[in-house]
This record gives structure tokens, C-alpha cells and sequence, in this order.
């Protein structure tokens, strides 16, 4: 009998509410839970399919040991493998010191998890070095509004979006990002049409198609944008004098620098016309409410704290904070980056808002926990982190609920590390992680919905997370594998003294949590999950006695700064840290897709979100192309300054000239070398230590690899993946991906300069199941062709084309569409003939909720349906609307086309 329980969604830091269904033993479909204020029912195409990921094969389910680096792992009890963690750690600490080991978690733990490993890493082992992949989220926003408001805070509510009259998106693609919130902008803009939307972006995005007003500013000019607004606001006398005198200091010096930023001399720095520029400024300049929205696009910069303080300035200029509608809101890129940040779970962070460097600061939470003191030496932020570690500084790391070996930037020096550090704990839900095989220790994690605790959205809003299924195996929750192992750390590093760790429960630990912010600017000593349960999820601040959260910070002008006043910073325009010149001609971008979710671990097991994007590709201007003479799908080389890769490249009319897009999901699991991240830098903000993982410069050439490869195999898709990609490493080019929606399959692309031995191709056959059974084959041996085909019940089941490749993509529509005929085995035993579908392609599906193609959606359009028309008749954006701007372009497009026929 299935039942419901209510939690959260898994992914960005919308925080949306899930209903969980399920048997009490199995996920058996989620929905959105109506009651959650974050989404009010709604969910993304990736919450939706919740339920369809973390295939059990992928999991990671009893604790695995490796004695030696030259041996593979082996499984072992969890006694034993926390017993030699504790040891390894307390031989590290007693011959190197505390600062000689290291922890690295994720944004995606529950706080629970957080404040476990923080008073671990903190007050037990005494160091400051504890770190999190929020470093490369959401840093730069917290040392801005730090700096600038006093406290790391945003001040907004999700509800200002429906009611500000005028709404900057600027640095964030917001439709794919965070799908659930730009429904609610969508909604509405739809309700008020006098609402304006400005969306600045270098890319015309899906986000920019809504926009009354889209500024494509060149990659990393946003400082001068902002400070060629805030120029013309003064010129105009758009700014509010009483606000800026009584609430704000430090004006008359960015007076003076934005002096110099004019519209002509900012027009040219940000490739946009001056007139723009002047309406943008009148916009917010005489809106009765401003909101501005921020994400990745301000944040992963070398100069992402002036991005975020020159964002904020124009909010201060012109009185637009702590009001209905207004203020400056970062947009959190993961489900609980903020529970991270208020724990204190990071090197430049201590609980409650506290700061490492104040000694009063560190002597409150020492009091608290109850030991002599908190380390004072400053501890390693993620890029210098693994730098250490590849110079023999740290010798012990523990890394939890994070994929460094895909998402940090030059891989190639994270891999270097990785290999070095002579002992590395990698506690984590899934084997197919990248980081994985560098464990010496590995310890399997509870995952989504198998799990208690809380969670912190980008509105501050904290949500009951609650389990609704056991963890599969040995898997146990993350903040109960950090108090074992620092229980008996305990013994080693303070024995006979009362332990530090006492904590039973899940609650236990969010209590003390709490109670360790009362008096702070994020007070939730109020909380606890009976009230989170009764009243549901609430913002903060919640002090004891308040009876509801706090939906809007600073609505009495107060700032958290020293003497109340917030702060303008005045910080000139610098560009990015590469820039074009002749050897890297291309500015590159990275950025989210709609369907998948950082590294893929857990979405990458879903085929259906492969669907809309099924492979990394190289997006380049239409006439960046035809310049170069290369072609939609040809392979190219993209090379940066710290490594390259082999990709298909594409047409794409978002992107300027000199402007190239990758996508950032793809690592080395489904891409030959590293991954994307092979190309990035690791240079990073001053103050936030934040990487410019959005920028690098490339170039682009061309490749010849004759000889191709492709496969598609149904089921046991996990261990195929593993196999078929280690049997591909010797080719130049691979890709690897999964089809299908209720039965999925793995597809492998791959190419090389010429064909691997039969050895090899006969590995891959056995992989794909066609070494036996009922298999069609035509073999060519003098010009190295090859096909094989497997029907079971006339349908493919798998295939292998090797030597050619014309017929990819008919094959992999036969096998969507589930039916063969006579044509299959007349082309197999035909020599490199042209496939008898001709051109047929299998359409991409637009609508991942409903399973809707776009020769569908355009066959409708044909006949003359709008969007309304769309959604009646086919169903396609009537779920979870990730698919609505598509869609509304696809409609625009099918008119232009209708017209000029007409014509």
C-alpha cells in the first residue's frame, strides 16, 4: 500500500516542497507539494523525474577499503573502516599537525550533516580546514552582501518577484537554472504586463526570450554596467538623497569612481548601444519597486565580489531595499548552500554568521561546545586546497557528497592532486562518481528521500526534510557516518574526556545548531521540526517567542553593520582574467542545461533527461561557423591553455561572434580526458576565493578522425556505461549517454584516427550483448566497416556501426520508435549505403513531462496552434513549463517561416 511523505526536492536552491509516494521500501513517483510556499505544487523537469533517478546500480552500498594505492578496493565493516579512518587521521594529526588534514563537503548535505562535520573538523581536530563546493556557488554573493549589508543575508522573499514592478535577471539563465521561480516570474508578468523585465546576459537565453528589455554585455563586463547605470541615475537625479544621507556610507567615493564610467565609454566596454543603457537606467531609476536577481553568471568571476557590490550598489542608490518587491536576491545554485553557510561550514565562516578571524567570535563557539579554543590559522579555501594537496601539504582528506574530480576547474591539477594525497575518505551515495576511484576509503551515503533533517532555500526559508524509504545496503546517513568516525577520533585525539558528540537523533544536532545562532542576525533558536511540521517551512530570523519567520530584511533601514548603515563599495571595472587574443580567438562560456544537474551523478542515471540534450557540444554563432567553414556535428578541438578536448560543434544564434557555449555538466565518466573543466581556470576573487569557472579563452580547429564508432544497448546501463568507456580510452573522441524513456539504453559515440584491433571490437560486442544470440552482421574488412544489429521481438535491441556512421541517427529512430522492417536488413548487408530513411532523425523531445518531440510540436504549429493550442492539444507545458520558452520560439519561428512563404 503506498503512502506519502512530504520533503523536499533534491536539487537548486528553489527548496522546492515534494510529495514522496511510495511503499516503504520504494520511490514510486513524486509530485510537488501544493502546500510548500518555495513552489506551491510546481516542479522542474528534473524534480519530476526525481523518482527515476539513483539507479540502485549506481549505488554505493558497503563500506570499501584499499590497503596500499596500487590495490583495488576491497569490502570491509563499517567498525573497520572507521576505526582505520580514525586512526589514519590521528597519525596524520600527531606527525603533521591538525592543518595537515582537510575536509571537502557539498552544498547538497542536509545542515544536520553540516554542523556534524563542522564541529568535528573545528572542535575536535582543530583546523579551519573545512571547505564546500558552495566556494564555487554562492561565495562571491556572501562576501557582497557582507560587505555591503553586514550580515550574509538576502534580503528578499520569493513573493517580491510577483509583486516588484521592475525585474533585473543579470548573470543568471533563470528558465534553466532555477525553472520553478521563473514559472512564478512568468506568471506573473502574465498578470501585470506592465511589470518590466530586463534581463542582461552575453547569451540571448531562454531567460532573455521573456525580457522587455536584453542587454548581451560582453562575458565579465558587469562592474562597468552597473556603474555606467549608477552614472546616468545621478546625472538624471534618479537616486534617493534621504536614504543614501541617513542609511548608507562610503557614496561620495563611488561618486567619484563612476564619475568616468559614461554611457558612450560603457556602451563600448559592453558592447551594447548607450540608448539601452538609458533606458535600463530610467527604468530603475523611477519604478516605484526594483528587484534584482543574481546567480552564477555575477559569482564564478575573479571580481565576483565587485560584481555583487556594484549589483547592490544600485539598490542603495536608489532606496530599493527592505520593501515589497525590492532588493538585491541572489538566487542559491544549490538546495542547501545557505544551511552551509549559517552553520559555518566553510574556511572563512563559523557557526552563526561568526568569523574565523574574530577572536571573540571563536571564543563564543568554544565556550559553547565546551573545548579550550577554535584553531586560528586560516583555513584552505577550495582551489588552494587542492593545490596543497598536490604539494604534499595535506595528507589526509575526507571529501563528502561532492564530485571534485568533475566540477572543480583545471582538472587536470585536481587529478594531479588527488592521486598524491597519500590517504582520501570519499563518503558518497554513488560508485560512478569521478572522484571515486581515488578512495582509499569509501563510505556509502543515504541519498535523497532516505534521510532526515533540514534544509535552507535562497529565501532563507528552512524545510523538514523527511525520509520516506530506508537506505539501500549498509548506506547510512552523512551526519551519522561524521559522528562515528569523530567518536572514535575522540578516543585518540581526547580520551576520558566527555564527548563532544553525544547526538542520537537527526533533531538533536538541529537544536544545537540553533541554538548556537540566537542573538545572531540569522536567529532560529525558535525552530525545531515540531514547529517546522505544524506551521510548516519558515524564514529567518525565528527567535524564541516569534510566532511566524521573517519574509523581509532591513524593512526599518537597519542594516547588520557596526554603526546600522549599509555601505556602498566602490571597485573599478577589470575584465576577465583571459582574454581573446590570436592564439585563444573564443571567448568561453559554461553554463547549466534545463534537464541535468551538476555532475550528473544522480541525473545522469535518468535517460529521459538526456532527451532534450543528449551529448556536450560546442555551441558557436552561425557565422562563427561558416567563417571557420566548419559544419553542424563535425568534431573539433578545443583547446585552452590548460588542456583540450575533442567535441561536435553546433549552430547556435544566441551566442555572438569570438563567443563560444559548453554546457558544464559533462566529465570524464561520459567524455574522453577530464571533462569540461579540463578547459577552466582556477584563478579566483581576492575576497571570495570564488573561481572564473564562466570564462576561459579556446581555440577552435578542426579534427580529422575517419574511423567512428557507435553503439546503443539496452538495460544493465550502469555497468555498460563503465565498460564500454574504458574499452573506448583509445579513441580521440568519446561520448557517452543513455536513450530511451521506460527501458533505457546506453549510446556510445566515439571516433580515431583508425580502426582498434579486432581484440578490441570484439570487448565492445560482448559489452553490447552481440557476440550471441539472433544478431545480424556485414563485416568489411579492407575498409574497416563494420555493423551488427540485435532484434528480439522485432525490436533493437542493441547495435554496433563502426567504420561509418551515416546511418546513426536513423538506427537510434527505429530503436525510439520501437519498429523494424525488410529496410533494416537490406541496408545492413549493403556496403556503406546511404540508410533507406534518408535524412530521418529522431526528434528531440521538447516536453520531457509529456514526451513531446519537436516534429510534433512544429506539425502542430503547421496547422496553425498557439501556445494555448500546444498545451491542449499535445499537453507540452502543462506540467512543470520548462519547456514554455521553447516553445513560444519554436511558435515565433514556425510564423516567420509561414510569412515568408506567404511572401
Amino acid at each position: 500500500m503506498s503512502q506519502i511523505t512530504k520533503s523536499t526536492c533534491c536539487y537548486c536552491g528553489v527548496g522546492c516542497g515534494v510529495l514522496i509516494e511510495h511503499d516503504g521500501t520504494k520511490v514510486l513517483n513524486v509530485s510537488g507539494d501544493p502546500d510548500h510556499p518555495a513552489n506551491l505544487g510546481r516542479l522542474c523537469s528534473k524534480g519530476s523525474t526525481l523518482h527515476l533517478t539513483g539507479d540502485s546500480s549506481a549505488r554505493a552500498l558497503y563500506p570499501e577499503l584499499r590497503l596500499g594505492k596500487t590495490l583495488a578496493r576491497s569490502r570491509t565493516d563499517w567498525d573497520t573502516a572507521l576505526d582505520h579512518a580514525s586512526e589514519q587521521f590521528a597519525q596524520v594529526i600527531a606527525e603533521h599537525g591538525p592543518d595537515s588534514v582537510a575536509f571537502y563537503l557539498s552544498g547538497q548535505l542536509l545542515t544536520e550533516d553540516y554542523f556534524a562535520f563542522n564541529k568535528l573538523v573545528r572542535g575536535l581536530v582543530g583546523t579551519n580546514n573545512v571547505d564546500s563546493n558552495s566556494r564555487l556557488c554562492m561565495s562571491s554573493a556572501v562576501v557582497g552582501y557582507k560587505k555591503a549589508l553586514g550580515a550574509d543575508a538576502p534580503p528578499c522573499s520569493y513573493e517580491d518577484i510577483e509583486q516588484s514592478d521592475c525585474v533585473l535577471i543579470i548573470g543568471s539563465n533563470m528558465a534553466f537554472a532555477h525553472p520553478v521561480l521563473f514559472r512564478r516570474l512568468e506568471a506573473a508578468k502574465a498578470a501585470r504586463p506592465d511589470m518590466q523585465l530586463i534581463v542582461v546576459d552575453p547569451r540571448r537565453t531562454d531567460t532573455a526570450e521573456l525580457a522587455d528589455i536584453f542587454l548581451p554585455i560582453q562575458p565579465g563586463t558587469d562592474v562597468a554596467l552597473c556603474h555606467g547605470l549608477l552614472h546616468i541615475l545621478l546625472w538624471e537625479g534618479w537616486i534617493d538623497r534621504a536614504f543614501i544621507e541617513t542609511h548608507t556610507e562610503g557614496f561620495d567615493a563611488l561618486k567619484t569612481l563612476v564619475r568616468d564610467y559614461t554611457p558612450e565609454l560603457v556602451a563600448e566596454i559592453c558592447g551594447i548601444k548607450a540608448s539601452d543603457l538609458h533606458n535600463v537606467a530610467r527604468l530603475i531609476g523611477s519604478t516605484p519597486s526594483f528587484l534584482s536577481l543574481w546567480c552564477m553568471g555575477l559569482n564564478q568571476s575573479s571580481c565576483g565580489t565587485d560584481k555583487v557590490g556594484a549589483l547592490i550598489n544600485l539598490h542603495l542608490a536608489t532606496g530599493q531595499i527592505g520593501k515589497p518587491g525590492s532588493g538585491p536576491f541572489s538566487l542559491t545554485g544549490q538546495p542547501n548552500a545557505m544551511g552551509g553557510r549559517e552553520t559555518g561550514t566553510m574556511a572563512s565562516i563559523l557557526p552563526g554568521h561568526r568569523d574565523p578571524k574574530n577572536a571573540e567570535h571563536r571564543a563564543e563557539v568554544a565556550r559553547f561546545w565546551g573545548v579550550d579554543s577554535l584553531p586560528e590559522n586560516p583555513g584552505l579555501t577550495a582551489i588552494d586546497l587542492f593545490q596543497a594537496i598536490k604539494d604534499g601539504k595535506i595528507k589526509a582528506l575526507w571529501i563528502a557528497c561532492t564530485n571534485p574530480a568533475q566540477s572543480l576547474p583545471n582538472q587536470t591539477l585536481i587529478h594531479e592532486a588527488l592521486a598524491a594525497c597519500p590517504f582520501v575518505v570519499v563518503q558518497e551515495a554513488f560508485t560512478t562518481s569521478e572522484t571515486v576511484p581515488y578512495a582509499d576509503l569509501l563510505l556509502p551515503a543515504a541519498s535523497w528521500s532516505e534521510k532526515e533533517g533540514s534544509v535552507t532555500n535562497s529565501e532563507r526559508r528552512i524545510s523538514h526534510v523527511r525520509a520516506a524509504v530506508p537506505a539501500p545496503g549498509e548506506a547510512r546517513p552523512d551526519w551519522a557516518i561524521a559522528v562515528d568516525f569523530a567518536k572514535r577520533l575522540e578516543q585518540r585525539l581526547r580520551a576520558n574526556q566527555p564527548s563532544l558528540f553525544p547526538f542520537q537523533h537527526a533533531e538533536e544536532i538541529f537544536l544545537e545548531h540553533a541554538a548556537l545562532t540566537a542573538g545572531r542576525d540569522l536567529d532560529l533558536s525558535g525552530l525545531n521540526y515540531t514547529v517546522l511540521d505544524s506551521q510548516g517551512p519558515q524564514q529567518w530570523p525565528f527567535p524564541q517567542g516569534a510566532a511566524q519567520g521573517t519574509a523581509r530584511l532591513y524593512q526599518d533601514r537597519q542594516f547588520a553593520t557596526d554603526n546600522g548603515k549599509a555601505k556602498f563599495m566602490a571597485s573599478a571595472y577589470e575584465p576577465t582574467v583571459e582574454r581573446r587574443d590570436a592564439r585563444y580567438e573564443l571567448s568561453l562560456m559554461t553554463g547549466r542545461l534545463r534537464d541535468q544537474w551538476h555532475g550528473m551523478t544522480r541525473t545522469g542515471t535518468c535517460a529521459r533527461l538526456f532527451s532534450h540534450t543528449e551529448e556536450a557540444v560546442l555551441s558557436l554563432n552561425p557565422r562563427e561557423l561558416s567563417r571557420r567553414n566548419l559544419s553542424d556535428g563535425q568534431l573539433v578541438s578545443v583547446k585552452s591553455r590548460r588542456g583540450s578536448l575533442i567535441l561536435p560543434v553546433k549552430a547556435d544564434d544566441s551566442l555572438q561572434m569570438a563567443q563560444a557555449f559548453l554546457p558544464m555538466h559533462w566529465g570524464g565518466r561520459y567524455l574522453k580526458a577530464l571533462g569540461i573543466n579540463t578547459l577552466t581556470l582556477g584563478d579566483y576573487d581576492p575576497y571570495s576565493q570564488q573561481p572564473e569557472l564562466k570564462h576561459s579563452a579556446i581555440t577552435v580547429k578542426p579534427v580529422e578522425l575517419p574511423w567512428t564508432l557507435y553503439a546503443l544497448v539496452e538495460g544493465d546501463v550502469q555497468n555498460r556505461l563503465t565498460r564500454l568507456r574504458e574499452l573506448a580510452d583509445g579513441c580521440d573522441y568519446v561520448s557517452l549517454s543513455l536513450v530511451g524513456r521506460d527501458t533505457p539504453a546506453v549510446v556510445m559515440r566515439a571516433a580515431h584516427t583508425s580502426a582498434p584491433d579486432k581484440a578490441t571490437l570484439a570487448a565492445i560486442d560482448e559489452v553490447l550483448g552481440l557476440d550471441e544470440g539472433p544478431v545480424m552482421a556485414y563485416d568489411d574488412p579492407r575498409q574497416s566497416v563494420g555493423k551488427r544489429v540485435k532484434l528480439e521481438d522485432g525490436r533493437i535491441t542493441a547495435l554496433r556501426l563502426a567504420g561509418e556512421s551515416a546511418a546513426r541517427e536513423w538506427l537510434k529512430a527505429l530503436y525510439l520508435e520501437g519498429e523494424t522492417d525488410d529496410s533494416l536488413r537490406r541496408w545492413l548487408l549493403a556496403p556503406l549505403s546511404a540508410p533507406p530513411g534518408g535524412n530521418k532523425v529522431a526528434s528531440k523531445v521538447v516536453c520531457n513531462c509529456v514526451n513531446v518531440n519537436e516534429d510534433a510540436i512544429k506539425a502542430a504549429i503547421g496547422a496553425g496552434a498557439d501556445l494555448d493550442g500546444l498545451k491542449q492539444n499535445l499537453g507540452c507545458g502543462t506540467q512543470c513549463g520548462s519547456c514554455v520558452p521553447e516553445l513560444k520560439r519554436l511558435i515565433n519561428q514556425g510564423q516567420a517561416s509561414q510569412l515568408a512563404t506567404a511572401l
